[in-house]
């Protein structure tokens, strides 16, 4: 878990750095920053700040504090899904790549808000499915590196594209479909 939540931090951090310094960017994001120099900046903050919040506001269940967590958490949110759908389709790096990020960016804000009306009509294991539900889809941010990792350790070039628009799709996709999947044998027993 330590290793883990090191991963995480250092995913966070790096988002926070290169958010002021895209100086070591890749061209296909150099490119996004000179199409929206507020909008992508402002998602890689957001997008790094949840990566942190979210398990912090689960981590404080049961405390006075989680209340608090979760509202700033819930705003970060809400913000990173927001700008998540323009940074997507932003000269992306293939239509399937634009389509799977942008779906996650719109299903991180349905979970969100799913979350919040649950809470606010006083039905909290509801609330609580939905933000693991949620907090799945902010997962996706890490396993897509992780997978961009492995890809460039026993992947080709040729297939690179292709592989691209798979992973924005499989990266949220398989951790949502696995805590789905869980939740339902959870409630069944």
């Amino acid at each position: 878990m330590v290793a883990i939540g090191l991963f995480i931090a250092r995913l966070a951090w790096k988002a926070l750095v290169e958010a002021q310094d895209s100086s070591q960017f890749p061209e296909a994001l150099a490119v996004k920053l000179e199409l929206l120099p507020v909008v992508f900046p402002l998602h890689m903050v957001t997008g790094g700040l949840a990566l942190v919040l979210v398990p912090l506001a689960f981590a404080l269940r049961h405390t006075a504090l989680h209340k608090w967590a979760g509202r700033v958490a819930a705003i970060d949110v809400l913000i990173a899904g927001a700008t998540a759908v323009p940074v997507a389709l932003a000269q992306p790096v293939s239509p399937l790549a634009a389509v799977g990020f942008s779906v996650q960016g719109l299903l991180w804000l349905a979970l969100l808000a799913k979350g919040v009306w649950h809470i606010r009509h006083g039905d909290s294991t509801a609330h609580r499915a939905s933000m693991l539900l949620m907090a799945a889809v902010t997962s996706g941010a890490a396993f897509f590196r992780i997978y961009l990792a492995l890809w460039a350790i026993y992947g080709s070039r040729q297939h690179f594209t292709t592989f691209y628009g798979i992973n924005a799709w499989m990266a949220w996709g398989l951790p949502l479909t696995v805590v789905w999947i869980w939740q339902r044998r959870a409630s069944l027993k």
